[in-house]
């Protein structure tokens, strides 16, 4: 990827997550990453395109930041590291996890698949400790972490820690 490319899908990032993807057009893009809008209709087609390609930068980088979570052998260690990941997203992604969070609403948009390994994941590990029903106890903490995901991208709650702490106790992992 070129430094432009990296430029306009950043700019791109943070116009989408301040201010909606429905409300920034490719013209506000080119104008603030300093390019023309037909070098971002050259290399992503349409708008369409060029968010495409921040989900695909996104995806691979939330997979990564999962990756360790999602190898560990002892289930209650992934239910931990599962409950921990809406406490620890970085400044780095913030933009990206408030775009995503922002585009669930926009059903035609959104790409579930994101959250399938960790949801199967969350179903082994429950499996592993024998719950009675373990699609019911992955999908109540995917929800929980969702919440708490929505809460910590739009008001950053400042006793972020007690929460954790509270969670990671009542499911005594």
């Amino acid at each position: 990827m070129t430094e432009r490319q990296e430029k306009i899908l950043n700019t791109a990032l943070k116009l989408f997550a301040e201010n909606g993807y429905d409300s920034t057009s490719t013209s506000k893009v080119a104008k603030a990453a300093g390019v023309s809008e037909g070098l971002i209709f050259r290399h992503y087609t349409n708008k369409e395109g060029l968010l495409s390609a921040i989900m695909v930068q996104g995806k691979q980088s939330a997979l990564s930041m999962y990756k360790y979570i999602l190898d560990q052998q002892d289930p209650k260690s992934v239910i931990r590291g599962i409950i921990k990941l809406p406490f620890t997203l970085s400044e780095e992604n913030y933009n990206f996890w408030k775009l995503l969070y922002a585009l669930k609403w926009q059903a035609d948009v959104y790409d579930h698949s994101i959250s399938a390994p960790v949801k199967e994941a969350l179903i082994n590990a429950f499996t592993k400790l024998n719950a009675e029903d373990p699609d019911a106890e992955a999908e109540g903490v995917l929800l929980l972490i969702d919440g708490i995901a929505t809460s910590v991208l739009l008001r950053k709650p400042e006793n972020k820690q007690a929460i954790l702490q509270t969670i990671l106790k009542k499911y005594n992992v």
